[in-house]
């Protein structure tokens, strides 16, 4: 969070979904949407996805999303994987 990346440069997040955080919604394109939050425990982040979240998506599980800072501060996500075991899907 001190060193934040240019907007264009696209990178991963990874962390915990916070408990209580996630909100799902419909795309103005109809498409499933959602946004929540993601932790690492001393810092947490707002994240935005459009498309449907992989079956493994759960609060309180880890998480790496693939996507972009916004000038706003949140995170825009393009690919959310969910944590199954010691590994992501």
């Amino acid at each position: 969070m001190a060193n934040r990346p240019p907007a264009e440069r696209a990178f991963r997040l990874g962390g915990l979904v916070e408990s209580g955080s996630v909100e799902r919604t419909t795309a103005s394109d109809g498409r499933p949407a959602a946004t929540f939050r993601v932790t690492d425990g001393a810092q947490t982040i707002s994240v935005t996805y459009s498309g449907v979240l992989p079956d493994l998506f759960r609060e309180g599980q880890g998480v790496v999303t693939l996507g972009r800072l916004l000038p706003d501060g949140s995170f825009r996500a393009t690919e959310v994987l969910a944590r199954h075991d010691e590994t992501y899907m």
